[in-house]
């Protein structure tokens, strides 16, 4: 009932949004191609086609779109008001910290591995007049928008760039505990993330991959479809762990049931909570609560630290993704049998299996460094 009252809410949002765009008088970009419904957007239209040619190859769900929208998380959940509370600096939230004290963050034991998109980002910023904050939101909203049944997320203009970096400590640890990530998130949105919505945050990890968890396997994606958003990543979370892509015993990982998969301590730990369990496996074969939920979640979460009303809303230069492709399914060679069933409340749902040799996975390729 909650899902439904929420999309019920989104969706009115959306119809309403697009009737207020229709009645409301146009901008002319000084591009002379694009218009918009403020001023304040025209600039977006040459930063999101640079973004789709020089950064996502074209439009592509590739590493450099997964690792843009991980780099969104990052940034704005460094945020907190209980040490502010304590009269100590808690963070900015989503005021670009991580890029521009990327000397200091991205040394910061959660954020290993994102300097490179970080490097690979900074020449898009150097050449547009965007702040910082707002770019780092705008390309994670773009590159999502390449990924096949993804939603289209929200896009700001106008957020206050960081003048220090954010304390360490701040951001989600795949070796954390459900209780210490839950306590986290509430305390970065001012309790609006609870367990719920912690879980709708994780819809992200549908389209994520790993380089640093296993260093002997960078690339290893948390599921089977990583260019595609479905709901695969919350059926494969909740099957049996046999094997790991790489070593075993790495910090923060547990067995996957996929051969190149790499499931997160944390993914496996929040499916199988009482506090979440029924709420992830809700997710399971439901699309269009996949949609939804994140991209309610991602506009909060996107102006953590900003004030919302001096923000404009330029969320139409986002395109709108292109449907999802193929069916919720269990992997070849497992069945709901493999399933470690955590909500007792509702039944699994019933889903078809892959024909064929069991399901292997190969590794997304890294960020292209000379793109």
């Amino acid at each position: 009932m909650v899902f439904q009252s929420l999309l019920t809410v989104v969706a009115l949002a959306a119809a309403l949004q697009g009737s207020h765009a229709a009645l409301t008088r146009r901008v002319t970009c000084p591009d002379g191609v694009n218009t918009a419904t403020n001023a304040a957007c025209c600039e977006l239209f040459a930063v999101r086609d640079d973004l789709q040619q020089n950064l996502f190859h074209g439009g592509q769900c590739t590493a450099e779109a997964h690792e843009s929208l991980r780099l969104t998380f990052h940034d704005a959940i460094a945020i907190s008001p209980a040490l502010e509370a304590q009269g100590i600096f808690g963070g900015g939230g989503a005021d670009g910290s991580i890029a521009i004290f990327s000397d200091i963050e991205t040394n910061f034991h959660p954020n290993i591995g994102l300097d490179e998109i970080v490097e690979l980002q900074k020449p898009f910023i150097a050449r547009h007049n965007l702040s910082v904050a707002d770019f780092i939101q705008f390309a994670g909203a773009i590159g999502v928008s390449n990924c096949p049944g993804a939603p289209q997320l929200a896009a700001f203009v106008g957020r206050t760039d960081a003048t220090q970096p954010a304390p360490d400590g701040l951001v989600p640890e795949p070796f954390h505990t459900p209780d210490q990530i839950f306590a986290r998130l509430a305390d970065a949105s001012s309790g609006e993330f609870d367990e719920i919505l912690t879980v709708w945050l994780l819809v992200a990890h549908t389209v994520a991959a790993a380089n640093d968890v296993d260093p002997t396997a960078p690339g290893s994606p948390f599921d089977t479809t990583p260019s595609i958003w479905d709901t695969q990543f919350f059926i494969e979370t909740l099957l049996n762990g046999t094997t790991f892509p790489g070593t075993p015993d790495n910090e923060g990982e547990v067995a996957a049931p996929v051969q190149g998969l790499l499931r997160l301590q944390s993914d496996f730990a929040i499916s199988r909570d009482n506090r979440s369990a029924c709420e992830w496996q809700s997710f399971v074969n439901n699309q269009e609560k996949a949609q939804a939920m994140f991209q309610f979640v991602f506009h909060d979460m996107s102006i953590l630290g900003q004030d919302i009303n001096s923000l404009v809303d330029c969320t139409e230069v986002v395109p709108v993704p292109a449907p999802v492709q193929g069916v919720a399914h269990f992997p070849a060679g497992l069945t709901v049998d493999d399933v470690d069933l955590s909500c007792a409340a509702t039944p699994f749902p019933t889903l078809p299996t892959d024909p064929g040799p069991a399901t292997t996975v190969a590794p997304v390729p890294l960020p292209n460094q000379s793109s």
